[in-house]
């Protein structure tokens, strides 16, 4: 960043005052709350997380340092205000892929396409957009999504959100835009998976001593409690149970 672009230090002194600001305003706001999911309580959380995302950055520019806290993302969910015995349900799921290997995606969509008797006349299999409309159109996504090394595809990031509702959706009523009108105060619950959660964890195993969070202590102390002629009456069971089929075929 150019000089002329960097913030000022009174600029980064008054983001600072801020966070002090939002900090006292939060601590009043808990101090004073209402129940486990007061709207104060929120709203002073997301001010104070908004101000020290911008001291955080407005520092950074400024002096090249940062701050030691972890500024939650934007998948944080607000408190749920739907109806506590909800009537009826959405269930909202997006899979990203990417097309690691297109080769294989059109030959599998080639195979669907030689096993389709009456066919479409097109080789709609030949290019990756018509190969991807085969597969989605002949396979479940979630068994796309079980098989989907097979499919030359990599999985990406997913999320499944289930939203409450006061009653059922009439048939075709949200199909020209399935996913504009979610209101995320009606979201029970959600399942993130992301390769970002996978490097978190990650990181933690470094930190732990030893490098294995003491997974090879808790492997040998398993060994240990095992009986040692467990293995054996195990493999004198099996041997037993093939001798026993082979006799009945």
């Amino acid at each position: 960043m150019s000089d002329a672009a960097q913030p000022t230090a009174a600029e980064v002194r008054a983001a600072a005052e801020a966070v002090k600001t939002a900090l006292d305003r939060h601590l009043a706001a808990v101090e004073r709350r209402s129940g486990e999911e007061d709207p104060a309580v929120y709203d002073a959380f997301n001010e104070l997380a908004a101000a020290a995302e911008a001291y955080d950055e407005l520092l950074y520019d400024r002096y090249d340092e940062v701050t030691p806290f972890e500024i939650p993302g934007e998948d944080t969910l607000p408190p749920y205000t739907g109806p506590e015995e909800p009537s009826a349900l959405s269930v909202l799921i997006r899979r990203d892929y990417a097309v690691a290997e297109p080769q294989r995606l059109m030959a599998q969509a080639r195979r669907v396409e030689a096993a389709d008797e009456e066919g479409t006349g097109a080789e709609t299999s030949d290019t990756v957009h018509g190969a991807l409309g085969l597969l989605f159109g002949e396979f479940e996504p979630d068994e796309i999504a079980s098989r989907h090394k097979e499919f030359g595809l990599e999985e990406g990031d997913s999320t499944i959100w289930v939203t409450a509702a006061d009653e059922s959706a009439e048939p075709g009523e949200w199909l020209d835009a399935p996913f504009e009108q979610v209101d995320p105060q009606r979201v029970v619950c959600r399942f993130d998976v992301s390769a970002v959660f996978d490097e978190e964890f990650d990181h933690d195993e470094d930190d732990d001593e030893g490098g294995d969070g003491g997974l090879a202590e808790l492997e040998e102390d398993l060994d240990a409690d095992l009986d040692p002629d467990l293995d054996e009456d195990l493999d004198e069971d099996g041997a037993a149970a093939r001798l026993e089929a082979d006799r009945d075929r």
